[in-house]
This record gives C-alpha cells, structure tokens and sequence, in this order.
C-alpha cells in the first residue's frame, strides 16, 4: 500500500488530469463520434495541466503579468 500512496504523492495532478481528460473524453465519444483527435486533445491537456501541478509551476496564465503589460500598453493618458 505505500507504493500507491507514493506514486500518488508524486503523481496526483496527471493521474487526475487524465482521469478527467477520460471522463471528458469518453463523454464526448458517446455523445459524437466524430473528431478522435479531440479525444486526445482532452487527454493531453488533463496530462499537461496536471503535470505543471505536479511540478508547482503556477497558473498556466499569468493573471497578473498580463494585467500588467495591458495597463503598461494602452495607458490613457501616458
């Protein structure tokens, strides 16, 4: 049992990225057959998001750089 809770510790964001990717996925796939490719986009992106989680990377958007640089750009009255 610890290698599961291990594997969880060091693994949890992309398994449940994937896990929801799935769901997401098979979801799609019952509802519309059309598009596979969209099937493995879900589960990439459930993969990827998961995996910056994992690595405590941050937002995948920078909320406040963005503000920043917008409100740097188009200032009213400069």
């Amino acid at each position: 049992m610890p290698m599961w809770k291990e594997i969880w510790t060091t693994y949890g964001g992309r398994i449940a990225g994937v896990s929801v990717g799935v769901i997401l996925g098979l979801l799609y796939f019952i509802v519309g057959f059309w598009d596979m490719l969209f099937f493995g986009l879900l589960l990439w992106a459930g993969y990827a998001i998961g995996k910056m989680r994992d690595e405590q990377r941050g937002p995948i958007i920078p909320w406040q750089q963005l503000v920043e640089w917008l409100t740097e750009r188009w200032r009213p009255f400069k």
